[in-house]
């Protein structure tokens, strides 16, 4: 029976939308984070009698049944996450729809909103890393390296890092890269907060720094931006489906019963 194997697409597919759900739960805490969605698509429909209307004759309607749903893609939503105060001047985090990029340990460049930085040391000077060690990216696209003699960072919202030396003077250490992409959706996640382009995605666009869309705010992290309430009403959903997928493969089986007793 059709209703057999209908339903048991329905169940797959609410199951891999159950883990969707948790995943977005279980990152509600990850700095930047983007939570995702599944989208399911219905599966092809066979013309059980087609409609032949001639002239005004026969039925203006197909007779299809369908073969259930499959899920398609699980699409990211970019929204702004809210600004947490956290009063560490390594901390920066993207207004607007930016990301920053970092240099993995093979020389293969990430993006990401993550902007929870850390100092490294690298050689005789100090390097602005991420929480895994990637080389943050300046505009030149080269890391941010500093000596030890200048004091406390400050980071403009257009990316500018500077800092006091010795003499009490005023240097600029280097300026942020941040980059846009017409289709952010198109990134492909790498785990670790971290995104690379994809051909969906379009290469990377630096962003000019006088008149930048995305704003920096130091001393600041993004948050998630995973909505409890939202996600738990639709794992309810989730749940609900799943269990009538079951309660129609559980029918179904007794409608089999049914017509194998009549037989005999």
């Amino acid at each position: 029976m059709r209703a057999l194997w209908s339903a048991a697409t329905g169940m797959k597919s609410q199951q891999l939308n159950m883990d969707t759900i948790s995943n977005n739960l279980s990152n509600v805490n990850t700095t930047a984070y983007k939570k995702q969605k599944l989208e399911f698509q219905d599966l092809l429909y066979s013309n059980i009698r087609r409609n032949h209307l001639v002239e005004g004759e026969g039925s203006p309607v197909h007779l299809q049944m369908g073969h259930g749903v499959k899920p398609v893609a699980t699409s990211r939503l970019f929204m702004q996450g809210s600004m947490e105060n956290t009063d560490n001047p390594l901390d920066v985090a993207l207004q607007g729809p930016g990301f920053f990029e970092v240099e993995g340990p093979g020389g293969e460049f990430y993006y990401t909103r993550d902007g929870s930085f850390k100092l490294s040391v690298d050689g005789d000077e100090l390097a602005l890393v991420t929480s895994d060690g990637y080389f943050v990216m300046s505009e030149f696209d080269d890391m941010i390296a500093f000596g030890d003699e200048f004091g406390q960072l400050s980071i403009s919202e257009s990316g500018m890092i500077t800092a006091e030396n010795e003499d009490g003077e005023i240097e600029e250490l280097g300026t942020l890269k941040v980059v846009q992409f017409l289709n952010p959706q198109g990134l492909e996640a790498k785990g670790q907060n971290l995104f690379q382009p994809t051909a969906a995605s379009g290469e990377a666009i630096p962003e000019d720094n006088e008149e930048m869309e995305t704003r920096i705010r130091q001393n600041y992290l993004e948050t998630s931006n995973v909505q409890i309430v939202d996600e738990m009403v639709r794992m309810i959903m989730a749940q609900r489906a799943y269990e009538t997928n079951s309660k129609a493969i559980q029918t179904s089986d007794e409608m089999m019963s049914l017509a194998n007793n009549v037989k005999r």
